[in-house]
């Protein structure tokens, strides 16, 4: 087709057996992307090659030739980009080349996909948050906004992110080593008090942070408190914040937002956009226990002073719980 491009003001021909033979190839790519949806094997073709394919396929005829139209330009052909990309790949930008990195599926929530790779240049690990396929314009939004937010943040106890991909739907973040639940859960065994106190006012002062700038996370639990691991200390980093800021939403949202076992069952009763500092004093109360005690099931506390902090943290009584996390962490350092 080069040999008939660029067309400028007049249109061109196009020989009858090679139009054939490019609507089969066309056609044999489409049904083997709509075939391999949601497989291993799912691919996605380059932008500018499936940008082409969705041109061509305006004027391409199966009898008689193709009448190329006006204007069309020369075909580029770029010999060091792959066609067909795996959707668990990444490129890396390089002055060198454009290499395609495999990405290892880590876990995923209710409008986005978590992938880990390792950077070539950088030789370290890194976290792609990808939006699913099919999301509603509020969900994409929300996975935005989630980037922005952070990306505002200066704080050592929030996890880093870095670029936000427009196209993809994806943002890159800083590879953390584990979550606390599985921190917790695999270390119970050996970590002294002092240790899980330290872990505790790490993720204080992280709220401490997040509140001063106006903002409830909304979603606390030990699966989104995540853990980086050094040789001389474990630092504490708050993640996922899809939930920050209450939405203008509708009742049936606040079934589906509301989740997970920290957070204050009265929700459920007095909606979710009643949601305030109480509740989140609430989901880190149980968090607080959760460290101290490596259980979530809050019978049989033996520590007195630990007790009467977890029942004020979790009175019924919303009048009677701690207003603010500075009140909290004063009640904690009194343990």
């Amino acid at each position: 087709m080069n040999d008939r491009l660029p067309t400028g003001e007049n249109t061109a021909h196009f020989w009858a057996e090679n139009s054939r033979n490019l609507i089969f190839a066309i056609d044999c790519i489409r049904r083997l992307e709509r075939g391999l949806k949601d497989t291993e094997y799912d691919f996605s073709i380059e932008s500018y090659y499936d940008n082409l394919i969705k041109e061509v396929n305006q004027f391409l005829s199966g009898s008689g030739g193709s009448e190329i139209p006006t204007n069309m330009g020369k075909i580029e052909l770029y010999y060091e980009i792959p066609l067909f990309m795996p959707k668990d790949s990444i490129q890396i930008e390089s002055i060198y080349c454009t290499p395609t990195i495999s990405v290892k599926f880590i876990g995923e929530g209710s409008y986005a996909k978590v992938f880990k790779y390792k950077d070539p240049f950088y030789k370290t690990n890194f976290v792609i948050k990808r939006a699913k396929d099919n999301l509603e314009l509020k969900e994409l939004e929300r996975l935005k906004r989630e980037f922005e937010y952070m990306k505002e943040f200066k704080s050592p106890y929030i996890v880093e992110v870095y670029n936000y991909d427009e196209n993809k739907k994806e943002y890159y973040i800083e590879y953390m080593d584990s979550t606390l639940y599985n921190y917790i859960n695999e270390n119970n065994n050996k970590l002294e008090v002092m240790k899980r106190k330290g872990i505790v006012r790490q993720i204080l002062k992280a709220f401490q942070y997040i509140h001063s700038k106006k903002i409830c996370h909304r979603d606390i639990s030990p699966t989104n408190i995540l853990v980086k691991e050094y040789d001389d200390v474990d630092v504490i980093k708050i993640a996922d914040f899809g939930l920050i800021k209450i939405p203008n939403s509708q009742m049936t949202s606040v079934w589906t937002e509301f989740k997970g076992y920290f957070n204050d069952p009265s929700l459920v009763i007095d909606g979710f956009h009643t949601y305030g500092i109480i509740h989140e004093t609430y989901a880190l109360t149980r968090v607080i226990a959760f460290v101290m005690t490596g259980k979530t099931n809050l019978n049989n506390i033996k520590d007195g002073k630990l007790k009467s902090l977890i029942s004020k943290g979790l009175s019924s009584d919303k009048g009677n719980r701690f207003q603010t996390v500075d009140e909290l962490l004063d009640a904690f350092n009194e343990l």
